[in-house]
């Protein structure tokens, strides 16, 4: 057969980072990414973009792990080289503070980041309102530094990238042999799922550069995170709330929130506020679908409903996503053989 063509539906972190995944592990595929919005209007354009997982209740722990695990190797070994800056992708060093001693005092990423301990004394008297945290080094991904990157690489293999608000992934039928859904949020629309809401994050990023720490509260209502050139704040994590548009009064909560565990952002200038939805369910959907319509069939593979933790384990379902494509190809790949004969 022709060399096979597949679509991928989406260009956020999990779009681009799978349409990379497909051109390094079948590169015979004709890959294009088609998306409605590109960088710097995604959601993973919002994201603070940290390396610090969000249990998913409906995937198993162990596989939540091998995607963080193999998603931190990947941003590590960027980090070490001269790639690290162009793609915004630095080591970060701070806590993650606890009112109360949490029942899980060693995470299941603890032995995954770099240094994992539990505070000293003389540390948490940074936080008298604390009394437990746990201190390590982590990776940050800067957005968009880190999307740019992910389509310059695309573009040097030969990927095509076109604006297109794909409705319907059966209009894809005629033009490509495989389609891969990584649309987030929009999925809800795209393929009905009924078990995907937005979670609705709003954060301020501001100008602090002497803040060179991170600084999460173990809830993860409210966090600082310090990147190249702006800190981020944060933040909100409203279930079922599509709006998009920034609440001021909850601008003054996030901001008031931030000061009272780091006073000295008081002094932060140049606030931007931003709103993203999480793409959110009980578990990350990653597998593979055929549709039929009258007698033709189109193969699809979903890889989408990541929630807070998209940036933590996208590399790893991408990878994953990217197999489960190859599969798809072998398949056809077969079935065209057999028709020759």
């Amino acid at each position: 057969m022709a060399a096979p063509k597949a679509a991928v539906v989406g260009a956020g972190v999990i779009g681009l980072s799978t349409a990379l995944c497909i051109v390094e592990t079948c590169p015979s595929c004709s890959v294009t990414v088609l998306s409605d919005q590109f960088s710097p209007n995604t959601t993973s354009d919002v994201a603070a973009g940290m390396l610090i997982p969000h249990t998913c209740p409906g995937t198993p722990i162990h596989v939540q792990k091998k995607w963080f695990k193999e998603t931190f190797s990947y941003l590590f070994g960027i980090s070490n080289s001269a790639e690290a800056s162009e793609a915004g992708i630095h080591l970060i060093s701070g806590w993650q503070i606890f009112k109360n001693t949490p029942k899980e005092e060693l995470p299941f990423w603890s032995d995954v980041v770099l240094g994992f301990r539990s505070m000293s004394e003389a540390e948490l008297q940074k936080f008298p309102q604390h009394q437990f945290g746990q201190a390590f080094t982590t990776l940050k991904c800067d957005c968009p530094p880190y999307l740019l990157w992910l389509e310059k690489r695309l573009k040097a293999t030969g990927v095509q990238m076109h604006t297109r608000k794909v409705a319907d992934l059966w209009e894809l039928h005629s033009e490509y042999d495989v389609v891969v859904n990584c649309a987030g949020i929009g999925a809800h629309q795209l393929v009905r799922d009924e078990n995907l809401f937005p979670v609705r994050g709003q954060v301020l990023k501001v100008h602090a550069p002497w803040v060179k720490n991170f600084i999460r509260d173990g809830d993860g209502s409210t966090y600082i995170y310090p990147g190249i050139h702006r800190v981020t704040l944060g933040g909100t994590r409203e279930k079922d709330n599509w709006s998009l548009s920034p609440d001021p009064g909850t601008t003054k909560d996030i901001f008031d929130r931030c000061c009272s565990i780091e006073p000295s952002l008081w002094g932060a200038q140049d606030i931007k506020v931003k709103v993203g939805l999480r793409p959110s369910r009980q578990s990350v959907r990653l597998q593979r679908e055929v549709l039929s319509q009258g007698g033709a069939k189109l193969l699809v593979v979903h890889n989408y409903g990541h929630g807070a933790g998209g940036f933590s384990m996208h590399r790893g379902t991408a990878k994953e996503t990217a197999h489960l494509v190859g599969e798809c190809i072998a398949a056809l790949q077969g079935s065209s053989s057999r028709a020759k004969l």
